[in-house]
C-alpha cells in the first residue's frame, strides 16, 4: 500500500476540517428498525406496534400516544 506525500495528506486534512462527513443517510439503522421498543415491552406488543406503525406510516411513538388519548378520551 503506497504512502500519502506530505502534500496529499495536508490536502485530505483541508477537505475533511472543511466539510462536514453526512453519517446519516436518512435511513433508520438495525437497532433503529428492530429494538427500538422500551425494555418493558414484550416482543408482541412491540411486532404488533411496528405493524401498525409500518401501515400507518408513522413512529410506534406516534401510534402509542394515539392509543393513549384515544383512552383517555374514552374515559372522560
Amino acid at each position: 500500500m503506497a504512502r500519502m506525500t506530505e502534500e496529499e495528506a495536508d490536502r485530505l486534512d483541508e477537505l475533511w476540517t472543511k466539510t462536514t462527513p453526512k453519517i446519516n443517510t436518512g435511513k433508520p439503522g438495525y437497532f433503529t428498525q428492530h429494538m427500538a421498543h422500551l425494555v418493558e415491552l414484550d416482543n408482541f406488543s412491540a411486532a404488533y406496534l411496528r405493524a401498525c406503525a409500518d401501515a400507518a406510516h408513522k413512529t410506534p411513538t406516534q401510534i402509542i400516544g394515539e392509543m393513549v388519548r384515544e383512552r383517555v378520551a374514552a374515559v372522560e
